[in-house]
């Protein structure tokens, strides 16, 4: 709450309650009350997905969560996380802003399976975008960070920087650039597909 002071803002509350209880409230009194009120509830509101968050940094489980956020299970902690999250995305909603996440979640889940799946293929394809001259300073750095991800053990990695790279791949490279084209757009339809699998089965 800025500007305001929750320890005075709930001692006035009280105060005002208290009046009221007793017949000596007047209409001014409450109606602060009743504005502090507001205020302080958007301040806790605010508070708890911070502390969820930094519970789960500290390590708690969502099963350790579920009682202290006074919810019976795990899933229904976690639920409760999304639906008080902000959208980054739009959805006007908490249960938007879950249903989002979980179709997130699948689409992530479907990409990393066909990318294993085709591991050799998006492993070749990076070897070749990372060795090309002559690309612009850009698509140097675009071509590094792909040569940098084939490193990594898991080949779900490279499609992030393969999309990247594709803009940065022209004229005698068109050809390349249309094919990581073909796989951005094999993978949007993938996480299309498994969040429309998943609302199908829930």
């Amino acid at each position: 709450m800025d500007g305001i002071d929750p320890t005075g803002a709930l001692r006035r509350i009280q105060e005002a309650v208290a009046a009221a209880r007793a017949g000596t409230g007047d209409q001014d009194r409450v109606l602060d009350a009743l504005s502090g009120l507001r205020l302080l509830r958007e301040e806790l509101a605010s508070w708890e997905p911070e502390l969820i968050a930094a519970a789960r940094a500290a390590g708690a489980s969502w099963v350790a969560l579920a009682p202290a956020l006074g919810v019976a299970s795990r899933q229904a902690a976690e639920r409760r996380y999304l639906r008080l999250q902000p959208s980054h995305t739009g959805e006007k909603t908490g249960e938007a802003r879950v249903d989002a996440e979980r179709d997130r979640r699948a689409g992530d889940r479907a990409v990393a399976d066909w990318a294993r799946r085709n591991s050799a293929i998006l492993r070749q394809l990076a070897g070749r975008v990372s060795a090309l001259d002559g690309l612009g300073p850009a698509g140097q750095a675009s071509a590094d960070r792909l040569g940098a991800a084939l490193g990594d053990d898991d080949p779900a990695t490279l499609l992030p920087p393969l999309a990247a790279a594709q803009p940065h791949l022209t004229g005698a490279h068109a050809g390349l650039a249309e094919q990581l084209g073909e796989i951005s757009a094999h993978t949007d339809q993938l996480r299309r597909d498994a969040a429309g699998n998943r609302r199908s089965r829930d």
